[in-house]
């Protein structure tokens, strides 16, 4: 017989990837988006949670309460406090200098003011962004809230 050169045919072989074979995919980290600010007014009722009505409050009754409010992060980043507390920083700030001014002729009579802070208190607490005329234009033009 005579010899052929014969070349033995190769079967395909299947590539099984292995770890080492595999190139690494890019991972995409999921990018956290920075909470929008919602504007004044538009924030659906069930964003608004009960701790939140209460925080704002009781900011316009005792300063002292808007002020951690707005130093704590949590509460610093829900829109509804935030506008409560910068809001009614406001407000007692124009009252303060009114109850002052007026308690000069008045012989002190006047301190019975601090009591309007109850209105907006009460009204925030029911869930409204509370409108007091001159005090809210005054910081949404500023850019407060």
């Amino acid at each position: 017989m005579t010899e052929e050169n014969v070349t033995p045919q190769e079967e395909p072989v299947e590539e099984i990837p292995t770890e080492e074979t595999t190139e690494a995919q890019p991972v995409e980290d999921p990018v956290e988006e920075s909470p929008k600010e919602k504007p004044v007014g538009d924030a659906p009722a069930g964003d608004i949670t009960s701790d939140d009505k209460l925080w704002a409050a009781l900011g316009y009754p005792i300063p002292l309460i808007a002020i951690i409010a707005l130093i704590l992060e949590d509460k610093k980043e829900r829109a509804f406090i935030r506008f409560h507390a910068i809001q009614s920083l406001a407000f007692n700030i124009v009252l303060w200098v009114l109850i002052v001014l007026l308690s000069i002729p008045t012989i002190g009579c006047v301190s019975i003011l601090w009591l309007i802070t109850l209105w907006p208190a009460y009204d925030s607490y029911k869930g409204n962004y509370t409108e007091i005329p001159v005090v809210t234009n005054f910081i949404k033009k500023q850019g407060w809230v």
